[in-house]
């Protein structure tokens, strides 16, 4: 068992002793989701600890949508719980890159797509390249695009 999955597990059975109900409720469904990525396709396999970081980074995502369609559609309670769990799940994840340290990697990253041709907003694609390994789990795709968008177009 990989470590991030073992800790999971380990601090699911103390929220379980603790009768901690959102903690243990929200590691269950993050540890279900982790099994049904390793029995997903033709054979069972062991996930490693990044791609256990992935699971729980589409889960935390999941959370957030779900949050923000819970407020818009008033029921501010659902909504609550949800931004709890992804509460509990951001503890599991790296710290996000703040918007000052993506912007900067952003530009660094438009400067190298100039030099190899790309202009204006075509070059979405090439910085895009550049950009991705280098906030890999450190922030979110759409703020990422959000940033090269505004750059590029700037």
């Amino acid at each position: 068992m990989t470590t991030l999955k073992s800790k999971l597990q380990e601090d699911l059975n103390a929220a379980i002793k603790e009768r901690d109900e959102l903690r243990s409720s929200t590691l269950r469904l993050t540890l279900a989701a982790i099994t049904k990525e390793e029995v997903a396709g033709k054979e069972k396999r062991e996930l490693s600890d990044d791609e256990v970081q992935k699971v729980i980074t589409r889960e935390a995502k999941k959370r957030r949508e779900a949050a923000d369609a819970f407020a818009q559609g008033g029921r501010p309670e659902s909504a609550e719980r949800e931004k709890a769990e992804g509460v509990v799940l951001a503890a599991y994840l790296p710290k996000q890159l703040s918007d000052e340290e993506l912007n900067d990697i952003v530009a660094q990253a438009v400067e190298e797509a100039k030099a190899a041709g790309a202009e204006g907003p075509r070059a979405m694609g090439a910085v895009m390249k550049i950009v991705n390994p280098k906030v890999a789990g450190l922030a979110e795709g759409g703020r990422v695009a959000a940033s090269v968008k505004k750059l590029l177009a700037g």
